[in-house]
């Protein structure tokens, strides 16, 4: 994927995840660890989403750890 950081094949660490996301709006593709927060599923996530709060669900990739050693998360869509 153009612009991830590519995952730690040693820790195996990375993967897909459910997320409910704190963010200003949708333009973003990359969110710092502390502004993800993983769930069990897809419905998990639509349900703790709240939109009025900036907080969405989306299906996510990481963490990933950045050149600066900030852990990343990767947009891989917004869920509705």
């Amino acid at each position: 994927m153009k612009g991830m950081v590519p995952p730690d094949k040693a820790g195996r660490v990375s993967r897909q995840c459910y997320a409910v996301v704190y963010v200003p709006g949708k333009s973003r593709n990359r969110f710092s660890a502390g502004a993800v927060k993983l769930v069990e599923d897809k419905q998990a996530a639509l349900i703790a989403a709240d939109p009025d709060n900036k907080k969405y669900a989306a299906l996510v990739h990481g963490p990933s750890k950045s050149s600066e050693g900030q852990l990343l998360y990767y947009l891989l869509d917004w869920l509705e």
